[in-house]
């Protein structure tokens, strides 16, 4: 199961499917890929989160005739509880999740839906509360430390922050490397460590080009750092594809070219922010010549 990604009104990172972007100030994406794991596959679960990452011990691979009863519930109900919280259903998506914890108490991606579901709604004693419990009840479970980490970056702990990502990042077999990537890169661009930013999201980059995401926040990091002629390649790979244009790229755009004194260039993108999406806020701060916000 995937639980489906989220808009939420930080500033975040992009889930495995979906088109979002990040460092420009809109909704953001994040908490997805959160595999379910079933009372049988569980294990570790005196263990505290130390930082570290197990690498030996194994597991049997968990198949249905593994599953009680109880599994299975607590897997519909997680199921559900992932699809209130991919439609903002918070309140709903919690009830859910809580059933799911009660059917069976062992499953390390109920705890982090519910640590994402209680930072959306703001309770940080119970987000934080239930990553940590994820990562008791799975010690390598790297969607869990990419979740929690993008949590404490919003809370700006950010040194505790990048050594969940490195964490996650050494989780043997991890598949979603420049997932976490970006969010680590987007984090340290938050703590103003754009050189680092910059390095980290070129690797993320590198793993996957044709990430909107990668190439948005790269570009807006070149141009934090006045690196302009790279911060336009990135941003035009994503405005050359029709259904990736937003408003966020388009004033990204239009501020770098107002940097490189290209008035045409800017009224371009000036005038295609006022032609689709004139209610935006971007349209509004081009139309007040608000660029170096």
């Amino acid at each position: 199961m995937r639980i489906p990604a989220v808009s939420i009104d930080l500033r975040g990172v992009i889930c495995r499917g979906s088109v979002g972007l990040a460092l420009i100030g809109l909704s953001l994406l994040t908490g997805c890929a959160v595999p379910p794991q079933s009372s049988a596959a569980a294990s570790s679960q005196d263990s505290a989160v130390n930082g570290s990452v197990p690498t030996t011990g194994t597991k049997d691979r968990v198949t249905q005739s593994d599953e009680t009863d109880a599994s299975r519930r607590a897997q519909v109900r997680l199921e559900l509880a992932g699809a209130y919280f991919g439609r903002g259903q918070m309140t709903t998506a919690l009830d859910e999740v809580k059933k799911s914890i009660a059917a069976d108490p062992n499953v390390s991606a109920a705890f982090n839906l519910r640590g994402l579901i209680y930072g959306n709604l703001g309770d940080h004693r119970l987000a934080e509360e239930s990553f940590r419990r994820a990562l008791q009840i799975d010690p390598r479970d790297a969607d869990s430390m990419q979740n929690f980490g993008w949590y404490l970056c919003q809370q700006s702990r950010f040194s505790e922050a990048n050594a969940l990502f490195l964490q996650a990042l050494a989780v043997p077999q991890y598949q979603d490397s420049p997932r976490t990537m970006l969010t680590q890169g987007i984090c340290q661009a938050r703590s103003g460590k754009n050189d680092e930013a910059e390095r980290t999201l070129v690797r993320a980059y590198a793993l996957e080009p044709g990430n909107p995401a990668i190439a948005v926040n790269l570009s807006e990091v070149l141009y934090r750092k006045g690196d302009l002629e790279r911060a336009r390649f990135y941003i035009r790979r994503v405005n050359t594809v029709p259904n990736l244009v937003s408003p966020q790229t388009l004033w990204l755009a239009a501020r770098i070219e107002n940097k490189f004194g290209n008035a045409a260039g800017v009224a371009d993108f000036g005038g295609q922010l006022r032609n689709r999406f004139p209610e935006s806020s971007e349209a509004n701060s081009y139309a007040e010549g608000r660029f170096d916000e």
